[in-house]
């Protein structure tokens, strides 16, 4: 995941503030009402963390994903022909970016979409790039590259279980799908230059400025990062709680329905430089990061965040679960 020094610990009360502050009381209740009305009457089809497990497991065989590689453009023709044998409406973004030091990667967004005539539209997205340095291991490994099993192909496995179910039985809403490239090439710790936030997200960043379709827009956006590691808890990110809670409450609001209680923490969390951010910035989509938070360690990340460990021994299948579970009640319930 792209971001050293980028958990800062939010002000919980201000954005728990943020998250809740959707309406009066009254209009709260009334709103949870219609939710847990709309979510017994629609037939969301069942989400299989085995399935998502096994798109995990393929990522991750072509070895790390990093921009410029064989591996990295094997695996986009992998994520390219999936999601078109779901379904999808195709688009393949390819963009030339330059890194942190210099270096031109060759990037490319993969984006699917599903009922692309629809007008109300919703953003699924995942960084489906790995890691080029293991820079939070062991000195002898920082110039490493990691399998990325949780910080990349984990989304991406979530997101193409999902494509697979929009294949058999689409949502009332047009929705799609977006893996950005480049998102993790940002400055490594042992670097000696200037810190630069804008380094991370490059593919994210292109695709905000230049759309696969002319002045895209959706009601709003869901990100997903590190969502497979065993233990995960996913807390109100920052930056999502100041541009998007009322997405943000909706998705946690869904996902205690489903009795993912011990995962999704109705707690402020960090703010972090991801995707969302540019997606917001440069679209003005309100879009939700459902990132691994861990409120314990020094750097707020899962413990093989950036390590040799990030690979599929860290996959849980009860997290890829709650999550994929979550996703879909949210994205099937609207209207």
């Amino acid at each position: 995941m792209d971001k050293p020094r980028l958990f800062m610990l939010c002000l919980g009360a201000m954005l728990l503030s943020l998250v809740s502050s959707c309406g009066s009381s009254k209009n709260k209740n009334t709103t949870e009402n219609e939710e847990t009305t709309q979510a017994s009457a629609v037939q969301v089809p069942a989400f299989s963390a085995d399935s998502a497990y096994l798109y995990i497991e393929r990522q991750v065989a072509f070895g790390p994903r990093v921009p410029n590689t064989d591996a990295h453009r094997a695996c986009g023709e992998y994520l390219y022909r999936q999601l078109q044998a779901f379904g999808a409406t195709m688009y393949d973004q390819r963009a030339d970016v330059v890194s942190y030091d210099g270096k031109i990667l060759k990037a490319r967004n993969i984006i699917g979409a599903y009922n692309p005539e629809a007008k109300k539209r919703v953003l699924l997205c995942a960084h489906w790039d790995s890691r080029p340095y293991a820079d939070a291991d062991k000195k002898e490994h920082h110039h490493t590259p990691i399998d990325g099993a949780n910080d990349g192909a984990s989304g991406v496995g979530v997101l193409l279980e999902i494509a697979r179910h929009l294949q058999q039985q689409a949502p009332a809403v047009g929705i799609d799908i977006v893996f950005f490239d480049a998102e993790d090439y940002g400055i490594p710790e042992f670097y000696d230059g200037t810190y630069k936030e804008d380094t991370w997200c490059l593919g994210s960043q292109y695709w905000g400025r230049i759309p696969h379709v002319p002045d895209y827009k959706a009601r709003f956006g869901i990100l997903l990062d590190m969502v497979g590691g065993k233990g995960a808890t996913f807390y109100y990110e920052g930056y999502s709680a100041r541009t998007a809670s009322h997405a943000m409450k909706k998705i946690w609001d869904a996902a205690h329905r489903l009795g993912h209680t011990q995962y999704f923490i109705k707690e402020a969390g960090g703010e972090v430089t991801d995707d969302h951010v540019y997606v917001n910035r440069f679209r003005q989509i309100p879009c939700v990061d459902i990132i691994g938070y861990n409120p314990h360690s020094d750097n707020g990340f899962h413990e093989t965040w950036h390590t040799l460990g990030d690979n599929m021994d860290c996959i849980d299948r009860a997290t890829l679960q709650a999550v994929g579970e979550t996703v879909m009640a949210v994205i099937y319930n609207e209207k």
